[in-house]
């Protein structure tokens, strides 16, 4: 590969959501001279969340693309260079990583910071598109609180599904859970599906698919079909959740990092390193268990801190 001319830096991170300008906050604060490339989607998950009710020290609260731009703020304070632009390929056979930016220029960096994040998985309906935010969620963690007292509805048949109907339960009237296959067809653990099962308030529709979510301004109620007798029928509910997975931005790394069966990238125990000496993944890339802006920035800044140490280490100024 032609290298003259090759950008170097000391740290450079990969994503803009709560990970990455967090890890962005602490290595600028290090002197490490840290440049972000925001990628495709510049803040990540929270710039298509409205109301963040859950994060510490936002006593009333506040909109997700305005925390977003508050991280972006400090993190350029400290003296970090943000810039846009997407990764696009990785080369990380030496001791320099290498990294491709927008398919045409090449960065190399003494460490890399991953925090591209996980994309949910939607059911791809025009109105579930339209009302998401108002009452189209995919994270019941998140949003369920504003739904307390009403009816909800929930679509999914794995584990995580059958969590979040089973947190949803305790704040809404009715959960309406909606699974695309038979009782026999779940992919949830047996002893999730009992917990489902025995618990008063979720009401399961079998063999169920979703039609559309109706409301002009806010979720009104969502049209489901029965795939076996192709009945349709409408359910009046405040929320929509959609529960059928997420998908890690991780497919450039493949063949390079150590990653789960689902593409979620592996992190050494108690740490942010990887298998790659001096590459560091954070936030949801590398979390597929709490998925939230509190957990994805404390391991950014476990990732700037592991950085730190490495290079410390190796003596790179």
């Amino acid at each position: 590969m032609e290298t003259s001319g090759v950008e170097h830096v000391h740290c450079l991170i990969i994503g803009s959501g709560p990970a990455g300008y967090t890890a962005a906050i602490y290595a600028a604060r290090a002197d490490m001279k840290p440049v972000l490339y925001q990628g495709i989607q510049p803040g990540g998950q929270l710039t298509i969340t409205t109301e963040v009710e859950n994060y510490p020290g936002y006593a009333d609260g506040i909109q997700g693309p305005e925390m977003m731009v508050h991280f972006e703020k400090q993190a350029a304070r400290m003296g970090t260079d943000i810039r846009y632009g997407i990764a696009t390929k990785v080369d990380f056979t030496g001791p320099v990583h290498k990294v491709q930016i927008d398919e045409e220029k090449w960065i190399e960096a003494d460490t890399v910071i991953i925090s591209t994040g996980a994309s949910a998985k939607w059911l791809g309906l025009e109105s579930e598109q339209r009302l998401n935010g108002y009452g189209v969620s995919a994270c019941a963690v998140c949003d369920g609180f504003f739904f307390r007292g009403k009816e909800v509805s929930i679509v999914g048949a794995g584990d995580t599904a059958c969590e979040e109907a089973l947190y949803l339960s305790k704040l809404a009237t009715m959960v309406h859970m909606i699974v695309r296959k038979g009782e026999h067809g779940m992919k949830a653990s047996k002893v999730m599906q009992d917990r489902v099962r025995n618990t008063a308030n979720i009401k399961v529709y079998w063999n169920s698919e979703t039609v559309e979510v109706v409301g002009e301004h806010k979720v009104q109620s969502v049209t489901i079909k029965n795939v076996l007798t192709e009945e349709q029928q409408s359910i009046p509910v405040s929320a929509f959740f959609v529960a059928i997975g997420h998908q890690p931005n991780s497919d450039i790394f493949k063949g390079w990092l150590d990653m789960d069966e689902a593409g979620y990238i592996k992190t050494i125990p108690g740490s942010a390193r990887t298998n790659i000496e001096g590459v560091f993944a954070s936030g949801d890339v590398q979390d597929k268990i709490y998925r939230q802006a509190v957990t994805a920035a404390g391991s950014g800044c476990m990732a700037a801190l592991d950085a730190e140490r490495y290079l410390s280490a190796k003596g790179v100024a």
